[in-house]
């Protein structure tokens, strides 16, 4: 139990040392009226607005107008959370109750938030999983090296679509890419109208462009997989090695973590940035609003298949199979349209089947409670 103890205390002292954030004020780390306004009621309570500015193992950093408090989620929250989605995650606002001498601070609610990206946790487990909250931009960051895969991005793409962020795609690496301006055709005809940015965090080339899209007390979260270089590109945004970097690996292009933790930092001209590490799995979760806008291109054409309910497989009379045997619709993209397809309608299933679980459990519940405060005759 000691042993646990003292391997707690490390992990906390590590965590408290990389945060290497201060307090700003509310108004600079993003507060705005709506937040003012969410917030009245827990201000009646005698609570401090705050923000999660890093995310760790039941511990999270937390920056107010004035301090900088490490944090716990209070019992009472904990026990009213029906899922992942409702523990505060980096870039939320909370209310807490300040802490006690030498103690930690306690989160007791966490606002609305007002955009969200969200991911299906790693596994086999159907829960969802906020990356980063109350974001205003998302930057889909990929390398032009090994790394470059549009099917993996059509996917990124999706799911910033569905945060409620707007979305801007960052090709990074142009120093040791020979076809730039073929590999930024190639993703701007995938990221409508996302805006695509061509640039080097190792040698800065583009990075001007990009810090332009960071505005002052505006919110940016930087995604993508391990090794694409989000850390060094933030880097040289705050013009500083604030976040740990790795070297890429010659034989396949790839690396590991550098950010062991989400996390959000200020850049010198006052713009918020999540840093996240670099996920290897990003499975969909309830982008059905968004599905078909994200493959409007198949969407368009899917009226003129002979069937309504065209799956776009082996079906007789299917226009979508037809632009792609007439060279006007990439075979990778509608492949993997049918697997982004088939992914999601197999999450609402395994969510439908949840909730039906669910209910039989309350159900049960009820029935037992009823019997047992029966009135005895």
């Amino acid at each position: 139990m000691q042993r646990a103890r003292g391997k707690e205390e490390t992990s906390t002292k590590n965590f408290a040392m990389k945060s290497k954030f201060s307090p700003h004020g509310l108004a600079a780390l993003g507060w705005t009226p709506a937040e003012e306004a969410a917030f009245a009621g827990h201000a009646a309570r005698g609570l401090v607005p705050g923000r999660v500015t890093l995310e760790h193992t039941h511990l999270y950093r937390v920056c107010t107008a004035d301090a900088e408090w490490l944090a716990r989620v209070a019992g009472r929250l904990r026990h009213a959370a029906v899922a992942r989605r409702d523990f505060p995650a980096v870039g939320d606002w909370v209310a807490l109750d300040p802490p006690p001498a030498g103690g930690r601070a306690t989160i007791r609610a966490v606002l609305p938030r007002r955009s969200a990206f969200r991911r299906k946790v790693a596994g086999s487990r159907t829960d969802e999983q906020v990356v980063a909250a109350n974001i205003d931009t998302v930057f889909l960051v990929m390398g032009l090296d090994a790394d470059f895969n549009l099917r993996r991005l059509e996917r990124y793409v999706l799911l910033a679509r569905d945060s409620g962020a707007s979305a801007v795609v960052v090709l990074n690496k142009v120093d040791v890419c020979g076809e730039v301006a073929a590999r930024v055709a190639e993703v701007a005809a995938i990221a409508q109208a996302s805006p695509v940015l061509a640039v080097s965090g190792r040698t800065g080339a583009g990075l001007d462009a990009l810090r332009a899209s960071v505005a002052p007390r505006r919110t940016v979260a930087f995604l993508g997989s391990s090794g694409v270089g989000k850390s060094t590109i933030i880097n040289r945004l705050v013009g500083s090695d604030l976040l740990p970097t790795r070297e890429i690996r010659a034989a396949d292009g790839r690396g590991r973590h550098a950010s062991a933790n989400r996390q959000l930092v200020v850049l010198p001209n006052g713009g918020l940035v999540i840093d996240t590490p670099g996920m290897r799995e990003l499975q969909l979760w309830e982008v059905g609003g968004v599905f078909a806008g994200t493959f409007d291109d198949i969407e368009a054409l899917a009226p003129g298949c002979r069937f309504r309910d065209c799956r776009h497989r082996e079906e007789p009379g299917c226009a979508v199979r037809a632009a792609v045997d007439g060279g006007r619709l990439s075979a990778g993209r509608l492949e993997n349209y049918r697997k982004l397809d088939e992914e999601r309608r197999h999450l609402a299933e395994k969510q439908d089947e949840q909730a039906r679980l669910a209910r039989k459990r309350r159900d049960k519940a009820i029935h037992r409670a009823a019997r047992q405060h029966k009135p005895r005759g």
